[in-house]
C-alpha cells in the first residue's frame, strides 16, 4: 500500500464542542457527597443505642388475616373412605373411552353425501357469479421489465444544468464546522403569500372571545 493509502485511512482529529465538555465534567454532588463504601466504621452512639417502644412496635412482623390459610402440603392425605371407596357400574360406564372408528392422527372427514339432479348442476346465478370480471377498458398492466430503449434516449446529452444538479451534495460533519441550523438568506428574505398568511391563522371555533 502506498504512503498516500496510508493517510487516507488515518482518522480525522475530533475537536470537542463546548457543550460535551460540559457534559463531560462529573457532577458536584458525586464530587461533595461519593457513594459510601460498603464496610464502614459504626459510631459508639450507634452501638450503644436503645430502640424505643415505637421502633420495637414496628419490628414486629405482620399477623396474618383470620381468614388466611396455609397453603396444603404437596403430598395430599387420601381418606380412609376414599382409599376403601368402590365404584358404581355409571361410573365405571363413563369412565371408559368413547370407541371412535378413525384412527389416531387422522383428521376427521365428513362422508360425501349422493350426488343428485339438483345438485350435480350449478343454478344459473351461481354460473353467473362464478364467471371472472373483466377488465377495465383504460386499464393498463404493468410495465414488461425489459423494453427497447428509444434512439433519442440512447443519444441523449445531458446539459450542463443537468450535470450540475445530478452531483451529490457536500455535507460536512459536525466536527469539521457544519452547522444544522443555518437558514438560507432566501429563507431570511422570503415573504409569505396571502394564501400561506391565510392557513396560518387558528380557526375561529377555537379561538377564545375575552
Amino acid at each position: 500500500m502506498s504512503a498516500r493509502g496510508n493517510d487516507s485511512c488515518k482518522a480525522a482529529p475530533v475537536s470537542m464542542t463546548i457543550r460535551m465538555q460540559q457534559l463531560a465534567q462529573p457532577k458536584l454532588s458525586q464530587l461533595r457527597y461519593p457513594d459510601r463504601l460498603s464496610l464502614w466504621e459504626v459510631s459508639e452512639r450507634a452501638l450503644t443505642a436503645v430502640a424505643s417502644k415505637r421502633l420495637c412496635h414496628l419490628a414486629n412482623p405482620k399477623a396474618p388475616v383470620s381468614a388466611w390459610q396455609p397453603d396444603r402440603p404437596l403430598p395430599v392425605p387420601v381418606s380412609r373412605g376414599t382409599q376403601t371407596a368402590v365404584a358404581s357400574v355409571r361410573i365405571c360406564q363413563l369412565a371408559q373411552p368413547k370407541k371412535r372408528s378413525i384412527l389416531e392422527g387422522s383428521s376427521y372427514k365428513s362422508k360425501p353425501g349422493p350426488l343428485t339432479r339438483s345438485t350435480s348442476k350449478a343454478v344459473a346465478h351461481i354460473e353467473l357469479l362464478a364467471t371472472p370480471k373483466r377488465d377495465h377498458p383504460n386499464f393498463e398492466s404493468d410495465r414488461s421489465v425489459f423494453w427497447p430503449v428509444s434512439r433519442g434516449a440512447r443519444n441523449y446529452r445531458a446539459s450542463q444544468r443537468v450535470i450540475e444538479l445530478s452531483q451529490p451534495k457536500e455535507r460536512k460533519a459536525l466536527f469539521e464546522g457544519y452547522n444544522p441550523y443555518a437558514v438560507s438568506r432566501g429563507a431570511l428574505s422570503a415573504s409569505p403569500s396571502h394564501r400561506i398568511q391565510e392557513l396560518s391563522l387558528p380557526l375561529l371555533r377555537k379561538c377564545i372571545s375575552k
